[in-house]
């Protein structure tokens, strides 16, 4: 898997708006980006309304193909999610960077493109976006940084009664489990064999969870892991007549038959503490009966 180089200051990183509209100005980012060393660069998507999405289809696309090929530009990051990096992901030529390659930031929706990414073996990074950088904690804030200037990232977390003990070192991969459902034997789908897994969601139904689960183990994508680490899955609604299940237990039992390490409830997804995961990567994952480890090489 190719990474793209470190930042160092000075350099440019661009702000996108690939998905859903934004509802009020990124000030607050654009002052942390800026309190980084670099220099923030808006993209035309950042002001433009569309019915929900950030312009149409057409203008999102060319705002993500101008920063692509603009080699100036060392990062893009997505100012939100949302819904709508699906219908542009077709209309964006990736191939320039294999050439000049460049972080390419956001979780939830841009899920999409970190499949998109990897099925080209390029890295790029999980992490928090400028929409939601003013409760973001300062250990996802951090996380993202190191990234971004090349420092070593390793996480420990408290163990959990859930998880599955075990140790393995491959390739992470994943995202939000909507996105990863709607993905399925797309021109962005990729190989989950023989990788580590990460999952999260937010604002679904129990029985919806089930079902992508369900979906993703018949599909194959889960039975060959060589581990899981399970997100935040947050804002999970309750139907009048209740599903029964919460959404970790549902995963418990979907993967119960399977020996590979489990980890719940890695700070990772809709959460405050969003901590960035490089998918591309491989990393180690040990989780023991007191403490899980992440650490990426």
């Amino acid at each position: 898997m190719i990474q793209p180089p470190q930042l160092k200051k000075g350099d440019k990183i661009a702000i996108t708006c690939p998905a859903k509209s934004l509802k009020a100005p990124m000030t607050d980012a654009i002052k942390l980006l800026e309190s980084w060393g670099l220099e923030v660069v808006l993209g035309e998507s950042v002001n433009s309304v569309f019915h929900q999405f950030a312009g149409k289809d057409e203008l999102r696309a060319a705002d993500m193909q101008k920063f692509i090929d603009d080699e100036s530009i060392k990062a893009i990051i997505a100012a939100r999610g949302g819904y709508g990096c699906i219908r542009i992901v077709d209309e964006i030529d990736w191939k320039p960077l294999l050439v000049n390659p460049k972080w390419i930031i956001g979780f939830s929706d841009i899920t999409v493109f970190h499949l998109q990414l990897q099925s080209l073996g390029l890295q790029s990074l999980h992490a928090q976006m400028p929409v939601n950088i003013s409760e973001s904690s300062k250990e996802g804030l951090e996380s993202l940084r190191k990234v971004l200037f090349g420092e070593n990232l390793e996480y420990e977390i408290e163990a959990n009664d859930r998880n599955k003990i075990g140790e393995s070192q491959a390739e992470l991969i994943g995202g939000n489990l909507s996105l990863l459902v709607a993905c399925l034997n797309s021109k962005s789908d990729i190989s989950y064999d023989g990788k580590i897994l990460f999952v999260e969601e937010v604002g679904e139904y129990e029985y919806a969870i089930d079902r992508m689960m369900r979906t993703l183990d018949r599909a194959g994508k889960l039975k060959n892991l060589a581990g899981l680490i399970v997100g935040g899955f947050t804002d999970i609604k309750i139907n009048d007549i209740p599903f029964g299940f919460s959404a970790y237990e549902i995963i418990e039992e979907i993967v119960s038959k399977y020996h590979y390490p489990v980890c719940y409830h890695f700070p990772a997804g809709h959460l405050p503490d969003n901590r960035a995961l490089i998918f591309g990567e491989k990393v180690r994952l040990i989780v023991s009966k007191e403490s899980v480890q992440i650490n990426f090489k």
